[in-house]
């Protein structure tokens, strides 16, 4: 089952290795990054929570579970150009209905440089067309499908400390894919200066440990480096690797290596 959205740093190739640590399909699933939340799209659990720090992304998840077709038909009415893409990014949003909101989300989302969702100082979105090209619609049907799926799951805005500590119980299983915050390289702030860095590693390693004396699953992705292998030095650590197309150009890809980190071995 693909994911409705585009997302940088999806986990779309490292989708057979994390699976293997899906072993009871009877577990409730907990994404705290969810992003695209392509690894909940791939395994299907019968019950999820889901959340993100991203506004815009939780007010899309929500309106779709709620009004689908209406969002679709509404976002594949926006013409598709450099000119209208522009324009429409510009559109104030505490202007538009929930779902008019939404289909503006999923239409940038859609044509966007790469599938980044990044915001300036104020909050906007701002990330360059792409090209019609590179971003398209998929059939009602298919888009549907994956809502269908999504209903699953309970829809959060909140902090990831905040979603693990009021949600998290025994049996869960949790996959937490944040942000890579590694110090020689430049950060992205994803989602603006709040977004997670160095400074939450120490944050995220206490509630690993807090997670197992709840005995939940949890199974951690994070870039192959000194930072992740430090903080998380206490739980088995595996190193995989993933191909990367460095800003969207198939010219630039590369295998980067990344951690899996989990209170089970696999």
């Amino acid at each position: 089952m693909k994911p409705l959205l585009r997302w940088a740093g999806s986990k779309r190739k490292l989708i057979p290795q994390l699976s293997q640590y899906w072993t009871d399909p009877q577990r409730r699933y907990i994404e705290p990054f969810a992003g695209s939340a392509t690894l909940f799209f791939a395994l299907q659990p019968a019950a999820a929570v889901l959340s993100d720090i991203n506004p815009e992304l939780v007010a899309f998840m929500t309106e779709v579970q709620a009004n689908a077709e209406a969002v679709y038909n509404q976002a594949i009415k926006f013409p598709k150009n450099s000119k209208s893409y522009y324009a429409i990014r510009k559109l104030a949003i505490d202007k538009l209905s929930n779902t008019k909101r939404a289909a503006r989300f999923y239409y940038l989302n859609r044509f966007c440089f790469n599938g980044i969702y990044r915001t300036n100082e104020k909050g906007m979105f701002n990330v360059p067309y792409s090209g019609a090209g590179t971003g398209t619609f998929p059939k009602l049907e298919e888009f549907l499908a994956s809502v269908a799926i999504l209903k699953r799951a309970r829809i959060l805005n909140t902090d990831f400390e905040t979603t693990l500590l009021q949600n998290a119980n025994e049996n869960d299983f949790v996959y937490l894919d944040p942000p890579y915050a590694v110090g020689n390289r430049r950060i992205f702030r994803q989602y603006g200066p709040n977004s997670f860095g160095l400074e939450d590693l120490g944050r995220l390693a206490k509630l690993l440990t807090e997670l197992n004396r709840r005995k939940a699953q949890f199974v951690l992705s994070y870039a192959y480096c000194a930072e992740a292998i430090k903080a998380f030095a206490g739980w088995p650590q595996k190193k995989v690797f993933s191909q990367r197309n460095i800003a969207g150009f198939a010219k630039n890809r590369r295998r980067a290596a990344e951690l899996i980190i989990s209170n089970v071995q696999c």
